[in-house]
């Protein structure tokens, strides 16, 4: 619980100082930070699929990305890009309206009262993914998950459309 606590405390100053940081390099430093804290997170919580996926996929693949379209896109003339007083209050608004939407989402579902997970179980997420349902047998009864494939799928199509359209985006501002 001690390890829980310190590594909650981390996780939220490395966010902090993403937030709070005027450089964006720095900041996009300190959000590799905050990615890995929040892998450490997923391991004490015994789910080492997540925490697999957060090193590799966020703080791997979309630090490196978001370094390189900081540093190709900054142009020395213009200076360094700086964070205006007005985007802080912006900022802190959009922040409560999301943790206000979010709060009131949780004290609305109806979570599980079962007993934790003793151990994680990666091949049944990826079945999940990747199948109609997956019957799962826990504390002698056996239950039908949903699967997951069709969201998987849109999520796929989703990230490629916003890809092209970055790339569209960026491609106009260069020519001009």
């Amino acid at each position: 619980m001690i390890a829980f606590t310190v590594t909650g405390i981390m996780l939220l100053a490395s966010a902090v100082m993403v937030v709070t940081t005027r450089d964006l390099v720095r900041a996009v430093l300190w959000l590799a930070v905050t990615l890995v804290f929040t892998a450490i997170a997923f391991i004490q919580l015994r789910a080492d699929m997540l925490a697999a996926i957060q090193i590799m996929l966020y703080t791997g693949g979309v630090i490196t990305l978001m370094l390189f379209a900081v540093l190709l896109t900054w142009r020395r003339a213009e200076g360094k890009p700086q964070i205006e007083i007005i985007e802080w209050a912006r900022g802190i608004l959009a922040a409560g309206s999301f943790l206000a939407l979010i709060g009131s989402a949780i004290l609305r579902s109806d979570l599980p009262s079962g007993p934790p997970l003793s151990e994680s179980n990666s091949a049944l997420i990826g079945e999940l993914f990747l199948r109609d349902s997956v019957a799962v047998e826990h504390a002698g009864a056996t239950t039908e998950l949903q699967g997951h494939i069709l969201a998987f799928e849109a999520l796929s199509v989703i990230l490629l459309a916003a890809m092209i359209g970055a790339i569209v985006i960026a491609r106009r501002r260069d020519a001009a």
